[in-house]
């Protein structure tokens, strides 16, 4: 296996154009950019880190070439602590090196230091390769009795992570 030429790390100011292009393109290429994805993407820190979430950030040779956001809701003592991993996203011409499944185990060992018991995701199957990577990391198919509403049209797949 070729040595890995990228790092992880946390999302930078800076970060916001890479962070909203590398998103867009596979939105745009496979559904159609939503208000929501408008919304998050506009404002990533607002969106995101302000809320106590993290963004992490693939790059090689000073290029983001890769990203994930964990979302991590408000929780009354007692109820399980969820965190949301939403806006996974890989440059297509960086596809195949193992760029998703890092910033996946990066989110979900943030998710695990804050205290998150379960990772939930929204998702579509027709985006094959990102279901499989989810079920390769142990995420789950939720059944139609567990599923959350979304304010995504293009959701038809919810999973979720036990930690």
């Amino acid at each position: 296996m070729a040595e890995q030429s990228y790092t992880i790390r946390a999302f930078e100011p800076g970060d916001a154009a890479a962070f909203a292009a590398l998103n867009r393109r596979w939105i745009e290429e496979f559904f159609g950019m939503e208000d929501e994805d408008r919304r998050v993407l506009h404002a990533p820190e607002e969106s995101f880190l302000k809320r106590g979430g993290y963004i992490a950030i693939a790059e090689e040779n000073g290029q983001a070439i890769g990203t994930g956001a964990l979302i991590l809701p408000e929780t009354k003592a007692g109820e399980i602590r969820w965190g949301e991993m939403v806006k996974m996203a890989t440059d297509p011409a960086s596809q195949g090196k193992g760029v998703g499944g890092a910033v996946l185990d990066h989110l979900i060992a943030f998710a695990r230091t804050s205290g998150v018991e379960k990772i939930w995701l929204e998702t579509n199957d027709r985006l094959t390769a990102a279901t499989a990577l989810y079920q390769r990391k142990g995420f789950r198919a939720l059944g139609p009795d567990e599923e959350h509403p979304t304010p995504y049209s293009r959701c038809n797949l919810q999973m979720v992570l036990e930690l």
